[in-house]
């Protein structure tokens, strides 16, 4: 099995030859918060687990970036944005909003859902299919007006 894990080492070793060193910095920071899971969770890290780090990593990102935008500070979010890119190289394909809005409503037929109260089901059934491949804050939205709410 070819693990995520693997090709990350593979591209921090390449990074340190190349002297690319901005990516070998986000490189440290993946491989620093999959080893910061293995040890607290006494696990070696799976590809699904090490997908789920990395989306992780990703929301807190783009949190950063907002809160640097309103704050003015645009050298930080850029940053930010650059380590966005670093670490969606390592993520499976984004979903296209009409993937996204299909899914969802697919997950709306499929679990019963009818109103937003029964959100939690809906999440349920599409965060194994998309984590990793969208912004899930953009999914809940999705499905909140899947839901009429």
């Amino acid at each position: 099995m070819d693990l995520l894990t693997d090709r990350i080492k593979e591209d921090m070793k390449a990074a340190m030859k190349g002297g690319d060193k901005f990516k070998l910095g986000v490189i440290r920071l993946i491989l620093a918060a999959f080893k910061q899971v293995e040890v607290d969770e006494r696990i070696t890290l799976d590809n699904d687990r090490a997908i789920q780090v990395l989306d992780k990593m990703l929301k807190q990102r783009r949190e950063s970036i907002k809160q640097y935008s309103d704050a003015g500070r645009n050298d930080l979010a850029d940053i930010e944005e650059a380590e966005v890119k670093v670490i969606q190289e390592y993520l499976p394909a984004a979903l296209s909003d009409a993937e996204i809005d299909a899914l969802v409503q697919e997950a709306i037929a499929e679990s019963g859902a009818e109103a937003v109260k029964d959100m939690g089901k809906v999440m349920g059934l599409l965060k194994p299919k998309m984590q990793g491949r969208a912004d899930m804050a953009v999914v809940s939205q999705k499905i909140k007006a899947g839901l009429g709410g």
